[in-house]
């Protein structure tokens, strides 16, 4: 396997999961008892980030930053007409909880109108710059290859770099970058799958079957994410040729995380039984629990990321605040009934029971 790849007392990683769960309280509870934590930086502005990795610094204890790469110009071609009828289709879903559907994107909805999209990069310019200025010693990079050239100043800046790949071609081609290493995402994931191709079908299937199909492509250290619910998942994970096990839908209870009350109650909710891999909520393959905003939307969600998250983000706000789950993204891994109220500290421990 080479060089150990992350510096933590153990080899489990506390994942990166963006738009609130992950906190710097949760950084600093997986870092004291033995974990590599990740800050998410996707969704942040850059001075939001700069701060928190000056709080996560004051831990003392190495940590991750992980960025969202934006769309290349080989991603697919956004349907703006699938767009808008998808807009006219989930419009009732606002009208449910009050409010309007694209007030998010400063305008309204006419039915008779086709949507104005809006795209962005995440500020992924800027988030380099400032990684490069005030360097981590580790940054991640999900939803695609970053450019060469990132890669290349993130590294000269003292930054290991790691890129999220689903496949062995993904591997092959992030080790042709220069990177330091992969973290392997398994369809049993919890949130956005890192596939790069966001039209891709996301089949159901082991973590340890594709860290094994990608070990035998590279011999770059490989970091294990998706359906961890227990210290065997993480046991066979390594057995498969990870040197680490990422964590995060397991943390999503726990005191230190920042999911909201109305997701942390769901995944222990028994009306929640299966997860799913759905578009309806971002316009990109993301793992949640199954509820009726999926039930009923699933099949017509386009893709088009970030433009089906900028649709539908004041809604999930909303239903998060009045604590409507039918119509949230309850990101969760095919692990999630094993997810625990208490200490973060706890369930770092606990996965590690039998190393």
């Amino acid at each position: 396997m080479g060089t150990r790849l992350l510096d933590s007392d153990l080899p489990l990683v506390a994942a990166p999961m963006a738009g609130g769960a992950t906190t710097t309280d949760l950084v600093a509870a997986t870092a004291d008892a033995g974990a590599f934590p990740f800050l998410a930086g996707g969704y942040q502005h850059p001075e939001a980030l700069a701060a928190q990795i000056h709080a996560a610094r004051s831990h003392a204890r190495p940590f991750g930053v992980n960025l969202f790469v934006p769309p290349t110009d080989g991603a697919p071609v956004l349907d703006t007409a699938a767009l808008a009828a998808y807009a006219r289709r989930i419009a009732p879903e606002a009208a449910a909880l009050g409010m309007e559907l694209g007030m998010e994107l400063g305008m309204e909805l006419d039915p008779e109108a086709d949507l104005p999209t809006r795209a962005d990069d995440d500020a992924w310019d800027a988030k380099v710059d400032l990684l490069r200025r005030d360097p981590v010693p580790v940054v991640s990079c999900t939803f695609g290859p970053p450019p060469a050239s990132d890669v290349a100043a993130l590294r000269a800046a003292g930054s290991l770099v790691l890129v999220t790949v689903t496949t062995p071609q993904e591997a092959a081609a992030a080790q042709a970058l220069g990177v330091d290493g992969l973290v392997v995402q398994g369809p049993g994931a919890g949130g956005h799958s890192g596939t790069w191709d966001p039209a891709r079908r996301v089949d159901d299937g082991a973590t340890a079957d594709v860290v094994a199909a990608v070990a035998a492509r590279t011999r770059l250290p490989l970091v294990a994410a998706g359906g961890v619910d227990g210290p065997r998942a993480v046991t066979r994970l390594l057995a498969a040729g990870a040197q680490a096990v990422a964590v995060g839908t397991l943390l999503l209870r726990t005191d230190e995380s920042g999911a909201s009350a109305t997701h942390r109650g769901a995944l222990a909710d028994p009306r929640f039984g299966s997860t799913t891999v759905t578009r309806a909520f971002t316009g990109r393959p993301a793992r949640a629990l199954r509820n009726g905003f999926v039930e009923r939307h699933d099949r017509a969600a386009p893709v088009g990321y970030p433009q089906v998250h900028h649709l539908t983000r004041e809604l999930r706000q909303r239903a998060a605040a009045t604590g409507d789950a039918d119509r949230l993204h309850l990101w969760a891994g095919t692990g999630y009934r094993a997810a625990r109220t208490g200490p973060a500290g706890e369930v770092v421990r606990a996965l590690a029971a039998s190393l």
